[in-house]
């Protein structure tokens, strides 16, 4: 099989490789699919994510986007990489970062790195829809994002670096509103620096 043909045929419409899809497609075993896949990832044209998800490195503009619902169907963009999306924090992350409510983890490969952290079904929301080339994905508005980091971070015993964000960028009752739904602890994390930014304003 001619496999440069075949995954640029399948670049015309997604970057993800889901392994029993292509599998199904093609006729092949799994064995079969992961022995060629494996020749590929040696050729450079393919990244393996999980045993069954491959980046397609022959898609123009592949982004670690489009795995997040693939990896965890109830997850989206928050944390610092929303932050530093919606220009909230200066900080470039090294990994997308991810909220979910199923278990944590982190995947990494040549490409990418995307990690997981779990948050309750209770605080899953405050997202929105975007597009890349290929698929949709959901990321935090930045008010939620800073919620979720602020909790996270006090979660696991760390005082989150409230100098690095820009609260010029956060809709303040937007932002006392959300909280509302958060441990009180992340209120008053939030209240001192909150109330210097709109003193100044």
């Amino acid at each position: 099989m001619d496999w440069a043909r075949i995954l640029k045929d399948e670049a015309r419409c997604t970057d993800v490789i889901l392994a029993d899809e292509l599998a199904r497609k093609y006729g092949l075993s799994s064995t079969s699919l992961w022995k060629a896949l494996s020749r590929q990832k040696e050729r450079g044209l393919v990244d393996q994510v999980t045993h069954k998800v491959y980046v397609n490195k022959l898609a123009p503009d592949f982004s670690p986007h489009d795995f997040v619902s693939v990896l965890r169907p109830s997850s989206y963009v928050s944390l610092e990489s929303a932050l530093h999306y919606w220009g909230t924090s200066t900080q470039t992350p090294l990994a997308l970062t991810c909220v979910t409510t199923g278990k944590p983890r982190e995947y990494r490969n040549a490409s990418f790195a995307i990690t997981f952290r779990s948050i309750s079904p209770r605080l899953f929301w405050g997202f929105i829809e975007k597009q890349t080339r290929y698929a949709e994905y959901k990321i935090a508005e930045p008010e939620k994002a800073l919620l979720d980091w602020v909790y996270l971070s006090l979660q696991e015993g760390l005082t989150p670096a409230l100098e690095e964000v820009d609260f010029k960028t956060i809709k303040k009752q937007r932002l006392v509103a959300y909280a509302e739904k958060y441990p009180l602890s992340v209120s008053k994390r939030l209240l001192r620096p909150l109330a210097m930014e709109t003193f100044a304003a």
